[in-house]
């Protein structure tokens, strides 16, 4: 055993995309991929979706391996590591949800064991297996997931009632998106997106947005970069010279805010007070100075 210093070096992505059919899952992951890759030769489809992928194809000249039921832990895993061997950089999983719910999933092998809960004990472990392929692939993994669908009753800008489509529960084994580097959820037909899991703090609370090859840029740029440590913002938040400056480094690094409120509080009180005109004489002098 051997302690080193943690380095954000040679790190791959585990990217999530989920939503209801028809949200643009592969679209998104695609050019997120894009994004990541800037060359379409080093980017492989793993399809479920009765060749889905294909329909994009007018993107650029993306690779993809058509995966038939049945869909079982070990035939995903197989499917992984022919991109492996292929030299590609991003493999887009699309989708996982065949191998929780699909033909030859793991709900059916369970269900062909006798679906009874001690039968768990057999399946847990392959599903474990593909879960562990996932996160210790030499490739950056994005993954599709589907979600239930529910409908709702919206008054549109127009005063008219209109049936909205939603995405509800992620169909797969539940948390999931816990292993993933980040985790995003299309709300909408509109492609709109947000964070429901983020490690690399570019996206949790930020506004809903659409996913383009500039998000695969951020991650990527975020994957190489060298790690923000408290130094690192203890001494910005130092040097900070407005309120604006302080806020904005506040809302760019929410991993820090809690550990660091006591700073953050400190530098903004200084701040007010320099900014304060009771603080200064009719001379310019800081009366604060003069106490």
């Amino acid at each position: 055993m051997q302690l080193k210093q943690s380095k954000r070096q040679n790190v791959k992505l585990r990217l999530g995309i989920s939503g209801a059919s028809g949200f643009g899952k592969t679209h998104s992951a695609l050019l997120l991929a894009y994004g990541m890759t800037q060359d379409w030769n080093k980017i492989a489809v793993i399809d479920t979706e009765n060749s889905s992928a294909s329909l994009y194809s007018d993107l650029g000249n993306f690779n993809v391996l058509d995966l038939k039921a049945p869909y079982s832990p070990e035939r995903y895993i197989e499917a992984i590591e022919v991109c492996e061997k292929a030299n590609i950089e991003v493999i887009i999983i699309d989708s996982i949800t065949h191998e929780w719910n699909g033909t030859g999933g793991c709900l059916d092998i369970h269900a062909k064991y006798g679906g009874r809960f001690q039968d768990w004990a057999k399946v847990t472990p392959m599903h474990q297996s593909f879960i562990d392929k996932i996160l210790q692939s030499t490739c950056h993994i994005i993954t599709t997931t589907r979600r239930k669908i529910d409908y709702s009753l919206d008054v549109g800008s127009n005063g008219r009632t209109q049936v909205i489509k939603h995405g509800t529960k992620e169909i797969t084994r539940e948390g999931f998106e816990y292993e993933l580097t980040v985790n995003f959820e299309l709300v909408n037909d509109q492609h709109l997106a947000k964070a429901s899991k983020d490690r690399t703090g570019l996206f949790m609370n930020k506004p809903e947005f659409v996913i383009t090859s500039k998000t695969g840029e951020r991650l990527l740029n975020w994957c190489n970069s060298k790690p923000v440590t408290v130094k690192d913002i203890v001494d910005k938040i130092n040097s900070a010279l407005s309120i604006s400056e302080l806020t904005k480094l506040y809302n760019e690094n929410p991993e820090f805010q809690k550990n660091l409120q006591p700073q953050f509080q400190t530098k903004k009180l200084q701040l007010e007070q320099l900014v304060n005109p009771q603080n200064f004489s009719s001379n310019g002098v800081n009366k604060s100075n003069q106490q």
